[in-house]
């Protein structure tokens, strides 16, 4: 399975080859922030199967998880591109926008619910998960 997608203005494009470990839409503190006040929606692959090409902004913080998260954005346009984890590195999140149409794409979870405000619209039908869940374990 191959995936491409790109940022607003071109600048920063992403190619890849393997299938998506997991899409979960993120309701943490910290997303809500970079997604003006929703969820955050990713899309986690082996980080050997991501090549991003073109100048990438980064900040990185201490998350609540109690592990340092970068957060990778295009610096000419702002789009949000994607994020890894300190701890796994061998994992990167890739937002969902940055994704060429069509794709097969879609949260099959919802993560950091304990921080969602009350008017969040939270989808019944998907897992959800107060905070961090494990990581996903990759088919080899």
């Amino acid at each position: 399975m191959t995936y491409t997608g790109r940022c607003a203005c071109n600048a920063v494009t992403v190619t890849i080859s393997g299938e998506a470990l997991s899409a979960r839409q993120c309701w943490c503190r910290q997303c809500q922030q970079i997604a003006a006040g929703g969820p955050t929606h990713n899309v986690m692959f082996k980080a050997e199967d991501v090549t991003l090409t073109g100048t990438l902004g980064t900040h990185a913080y201490l998350a609540p998880s109690g592990h340092v998260l970068t957060q990778y954005f295009c610096p000419s346009c702002g789009t949000a591109v994607g994020s890894q984890s300190a701890a796994r590195m061998h994992f990167m999140n890739i937002r969902l926008g940055m994704f060429d149409l069509p794709h097969d794409l879609k949260p099959r979870a919802v993560i950091w619910t304990s921080e969602a405000p009350d008017w969040a619209m939270l989808d019944p039908a998907v897992e959800h998960f107060e905070r961090q869940p494990p990581p996903p374990v990759p088919k080899d």
